[in-house]
């Protein structure tokens, strides 16, 4: 029996490898399912088989696909299906016209797999990096109700709207971080480089230094003679957050903390709010089972606080019980997330309230980040007039106390 080795992720984020037998690549994959484990990547043990040749994005092949390109594939393909094209010919296509040898691979596996007569969505699970769980089970879907096009349509638009979404996140986060770098390197730059110069000049002084101008000599020297242990003390605390991320505890901790966090934790929450409202309509608009819909949900959701919280619910709706009274008692989710849920489950039109939310945390990101961008800037520059002008008028306090000496002794 054929050996895979596999790289997978369960329900929090926790990523193991290992191997395991079975008679073909898709048993391994319902394997691994039963465990609650989604596969990331999964090759045959067995050196030049044949799961590698057909580009299971081995050593000679780029990993994964560039987001934008896998729109444009979801489009073109939409459009071409929608034409009457039929689906072989459409992927033939796709394969000729691919730019990148890593997705040109991928493609040419998908052929081959549905030339064999395997279905679309079979031939996609093939390859989880380039087509994730998400973009397989809405194709299934479209397959099962004979509205692929339409559902290929949805797809790319959820995928461009995520794309938003992080371009959105981006920008509010690039701005103080590369200014708070700016900032701590010019402050290292006075203190190691340019503070130490003045000591001559100050002990050649007969005057008492000034609170300020001591504290930041002494910083400055302990900077310069010590930096191998503030660096050193630097990179430990990142291995350690790091290491600390990697559990699971660890990782549900670091996510919450991120929900609360100060400033931020607004945004992080309203964008983890959209990524959830976003992906779930989509599904139940596509028709994917709620179940299964509530799985890729949490696991795509990014954020394990809200994922627990998915579980939880999908668990409820399991029992017969409602979806909204779970998600109530998460603490995450705002009363009008809840009520327009537990709306949209009476009413049967969960999808379309959904949607709405989506759309409204999505204008709420959008002036979130805009108003962060305001705020942060006067900010930013307050502590860098902090840092770099107290170090500055550390070095000249001396010499004002020297000069008022000098007129008095005149």
């Amino acid at each position: 029996m054929p050996s895979f080795k596999y790289k997978a992720r369960d329900f929090a984020g926790t990523t193991s490898t290992g191997s395991i037998s079975a008679k073909s690549r898709n048993d391994a994959i319902t394997e691994l399912k039963k465990k609650n484990l989604t596969v990331v990547d999964m090759t045959s043990a067995a050196a030049g088989g044949n799961e590698i040749k057909k580009g299971l994005f081995g050593r000679a092949a780029r990993p994964g696909v560039k987001g934008e390109e896998l729109v444009i594939f979801t489009r073109q393909l939409s459009t071409m299906v929608g034409a009457g094209i039929p689906i072989l010919e459409a992927l033939e296509i796709q394969k000729d016209q691919a730019e990148s040898p890593g997705f040109r691979v991928v493609l040419t596996g998908v052929v081959d797999s549905v030339r064999g007569g395997i279905d679309l969505s079979k031939a996609l699970e093939k390859y989880p990096r380039a087509f994730p769980e998400l973009y397989v089970n809405m194709v299934r879907a479209g397959e099962v109700s004979g509205q692929l096009d339409q559902i290929l349509i949805r797809l790319a638009e959820y995928q461009e709207a995520s794309a938003q979404l992080v371009r959105e996140v981006k920008s509010a986060m690039t701005y103080p971080v590369i200014s708070l770098c700016l900032v701590f390197g010019i402050a290292a730059f006075l203190m190691i480089g340019i503070v130490p110069q003045f000591k001559p000049v100050f002990d050649s002084l007969d005057i008492k230094l000034p609170a300020l101008t001591l504290f930041v000599m002494d910083c400055a020297f302990f900077c310069k003679n010590y930096w191998y242990i503030i660096f050193g003390l630097i990179g430990g605390a990142i291995f350690g957050l790091i290491t600390f991320k990697r559990t699971t505890k660890g990782a549900y901790i670091c996510d919450a903390t991120l929900l609360r966090m100060p400033i931020f934790g607004s945004l992080f929450s309203k964008v983890a709010l959209s990524r959830f409202s976003r992906t779930f309509s989509t599904l139940i608009k596509s028709g994917v089972p709620i179940l299964s819909a509530m799985e890729i949900v949490a696991q795509t959701a990014g954020n394990r606080v809200i994922a627990k919280a998915v579980l939880n619910a999908r668990e409820s709706v399991r029992q017969g019980q409602t979806l909204s009274g779970p998600l109530s008692e998460a603490k995450v989710f705002p009363p009008m997330v809840v009520k327009m849920i537990s709306i949209g489950e009476r009413t049967g039109a969960l999808d379309a309230l959904l949607e709405k939310i989506a759309h409204f945390y999505d204008q709420q990101v959008e002036a979130a980040v805009k108003g962060l961008t305001s705020m942060i800037e006067p900010l930013l520059i307050g502590v860098m007039g902090f840092v770099v002008g107290g170090i500055v008028l550390a070095v000249f306090l001396p010499i004002f106390k020297l000069q008022e000496q000098l007129a008095t002794s005149h």
